[in-house]
């Protein structure tokens, strides 16, 4: 296998599936394989890396496995593996800020948008937010709408629906 390889494997949620991927000793793919936007995170993984896709598994794979399975048993509420968020700069400053939204909480896309310093970009943190890479990992399924409506997600309505039920934030 190259060595510019992003090894990936699906994982079967009980919210759908998702396809996990590593590049580098890191996770850097954790997407609903059924998603809003087919092939965009992928995409840009590439490019931003030049590396390949290759089916394949490896320790981060494996520990991602046992974090989403701890997780799903609602054992887990934090993940311990290293990320890799691979996106611009902005993407990744929104990525840092959801990941501080605590389990079991929501926040607005509103409130990002002002915890960034960006109140009027609204529409802009909403894609940022979209286009993360790493589902559950940096949890985006914690944004909903101002109104506690359950909007836009990679994985559906229902998935991020279903996710919030684990963490009994609904």
């Amino acid at each position: 296998m190259n060595d510019n390889t992003i090894l990936t494997r699906i994982y079967h949620s009980p919210c759908g599936n998702l396809i996990l991927g590593s590049y580098n000793g890191m996770l850097c793919l954790c997407n609903w394989v059924n998603e809003l936007h087919p092939g965009r995170v992928e995409r840009r993984l590439k490019k931003m890396t030049g590396a390949v896709f290759g089916e394949g598994t490896d320790i981060i794979t494996e520990k991602a496995f046992r974090e989403l399975d701890e997780y799903f048993r609602k054992e887990r509420k934090t993940f311990d593996i290293p990320l890799l968020p691979i996106g611009s700069d902005f993407q990744k400053s929104v990525w840092d800020i959801l990941s501080e939204i605590p389990f079991g909480k929501t926040v607005s896309y509103r409130d990002v948008a002002l915890h960034a310093g960006r109140p009027e970009a609204v529409r802009a943190i909403a894609n940022a937010i979209g286009a993360n890479p790493l589902s559950i990992f940096i949890p985006c399924h914690r944004v909903i709408g101002s109104d506690s409506a359950i909007t836009g997600y990679g994985g559906g309505t229902r998935a991020k629906m279903n996710l919030l039920k684990i963490e009994e934030a609904l």
